[in-house]
């Protein structure tokens, strides 16, 4: 079995004047190797499911096992550490830290698991070399295109060795030619890095690439086997 994360009749709610059920008694594995898109209108329980996948937010009720652990929201130095290390994060909004060089924003990641800034800085010239953007390591998040910006949110979620990546709308403000090379460049991840990835995405031409649709009506409804 290769499970990455487990769900079991996983429900988030948010209490406000009512209580809002977003998403309801998900039952529902994720496996390496594969890509998975998250597909529905706004408001479908997409972000939540991609929150809770990434241990920043909480059920409310269910549980959720990552690497074969059942995850204690108690132990909060635990969750982090775990996602520094096992899970990669590319947000749809440029994410970069606006006073560091783009070859800083990525190194910076590893240094929350390991001091070693050498090795870090190694590894990150690694990273952005094969994707194709070195020349541009020394500039800053306002000197890149958004392409050029994606890239680098990418090598930061990969240096760690993630053994799942999580991308919100990655290409929600790309144009379309810039979006297919940042979509071709996440499908090859899995493959290339033996990970597993999952998108939340309104692209319908990038959720029709993956290996499973999951449509969110406020649950994950009948996923469907492409």
């Amino acid at each position: 079995m290769n499970n990455i994360i487990e769900f079991k009749n996983v429900s988030k709610q948010y209490d406000h004047v009512n209580k809002i059920n977003v998403l309801n008694k998900i039952n529902f594995n994720f496996k390496k190797g594969n890509i998975y898109s998250l597909v529905g209108p706004s408001g479908s329980g997409k972000s939540t499911l991609l929150n809770l996948l990434s241990l920043i937010d909480r059920p409310t009720t269910g549980t959720i096992r990552i690497f074969n652990n059942t995850i204690n929201y108690n132990k909060s130095k635990d969750n982090d550490l775990l996602r520094a290390k096992k899970i990669g994060i590319i947000y749809q909004e440029n994410n970069l830290l606006p006073d560091f060089t783009a070859l800083e924003n990525v190194y910076l990641a590893r240094l929350a698991i390991s001091n070693n800034k050498k090795k870090a800085i190694y590894d990150a010239l690694t990273i952005i070399n094969k994707l194709g953007i070195s020349k541009r390591k020394n500039h800053f998040s306002n000197e890149l295109s958004g392409g050029e910006i994606q890239r680098f949110a990418i090598s930061r979620a990969l240096i760690n060795s993630p053994e799942i990546i999580l991308a919100d709308e990655p290409t929600g403000n790309l144009d379309a030619s810039t979006a297919d090379s940042i979509m071709e460049l996440l499908l090859s991840l899995p493959k290339s890095c033996n990970l597993g990835l999952v998108v939340a995405t309104h692209n319908q031409k990038f959720a029709l690439r993956c290996d499973r649709v999951l449509i969110l009506k406020g649950k994950i409804a009948s996923p469907i086997q492409l």
